[in-house]
């Protein structure tokens, strides 16, 4: 298992980290299996979706905060309440395939954190596990 820092500098903010957990199947030297990226932060997750367009993460966003406003009758009382139920909306890990000792995944497709309660200074997992009977 391989963990990652990360500075976020915004209240909602999306970050592609495909590059790292790329890295982390590389380094693990798995050839068949699958690669979980995880969070373990309650008002952040992690996500997978276009990553070519940075307007598609944007409208993401809008939307989750269209949902779910900052502002709005929460009994919690911290003042982050939109940032939870965005989280749990979103959801705190993405499982891949990893084949041929690469990530599986699509042409525009990449894998981000959500920040929704930022800026903080987080982390994320990733953990590949090889298919029985392989490497």
């Amino acid at each position: 298992m391989k963990q990652y820092s990360i500075r976020t500098t915004t209240r909602r903010e999306f970050v592609d980290i495909t590059a790292q957990v790329r890295e982390a199947v590389a380094e693990s030297q798995v050839q068949e299996g699958i690669c979980v990226v995880y969070c373990p932060h309650t008002t952040a997750g992690i996500t997978i979706n276009e990553h070519a367009d940075p307007d598609v993460v944007h409208d993401i966003g809008m939307v989750l905060g269209r949902l779910v406003p900052h502002s709005g009758n929460y009994a919690h009382a911290e003042g982050n309440s939109d940032s939870h139920v965005q989280c749990s909306l979103i959801g705190p890990s993405q499982t891949l395939i990893v084949h041929e000792g690469r990530l599986v995944l699509g042409t525009w497709q990449g894998v981000f954190f959500c920040e929704f309660d930022g800026p903080r200074q987080r982390s994320f997992y990733v953990k590949v596990v090889a298919e029985k009977g392989g490497n």
